[in-house]
């Protein structure tokens, strides 16, 4: 289906440094996720971050990114880039976190549908990103449904 993806650099106090937004689309939610991983990488260290946290809230994305060595893999090319930005001179940690809890990149994937096909730069002043950082940085969210099959 049609995908899309976002991300943002923050520093250490949650200040948005920089932003983003993908419209990529037709292509996989799990191929999306991992492209958003890369562009945020490869912004991370363009920027000059040499100690970095990736969030995913895709615990499939976090567990290829940190598991997967076959090459035969149908999203091997996407991951092996990731991959290669590992090997620069930092200390990076990838994590998974519940699309709850960052609001912010949310919001960007979701603006990614709505832009012409490709990379834009959002910025941190952008008044509807400025209130979900605030969110974020506040550790406000809303509450998941789970429903009990049981």
């Amino acid at each position: 289906g049609h995908a899309a993806t976002g991300g943002l650099i923050r520093d250490h106090t949650g200040r948005c440094l920089t932003a983003f937004a993908i419209n990529l689309g037709n292509y996989s939610i799990t191929w999306a996720e991992l492209r958003g991983a890369v562009e945020g990488l490869q912004l991370a260290w363009d920027t000059g971050f040499r100690h970095v946290r990736v969030e995913l809230d895709s615990l499939c994305a976090v567990q290829l990114l940190g598991n997967l060595d076959e090459p035969d893999h149908h999203q091997a090319a996407i991951i092996q880039r990731f991959k290669e930005l590992l090997t620069h001179q930092w200390e990076v940690v990838v994590s998974h976190i519940f699309r709850e809890g960052n609001k912010c990149v949310d919001h960007l994937a979701s603006r990614g549908h709505l832009l012409p096909l490709g990379y834009h730069s959002i910025p941190c002043s952008d008044p509807t990103l400025c209130n979900f950082i605030m969110y974020d940085c506040q550790g406000l969210s809303e509450p998941r449904l789970v429903l009990n099959e049981g």
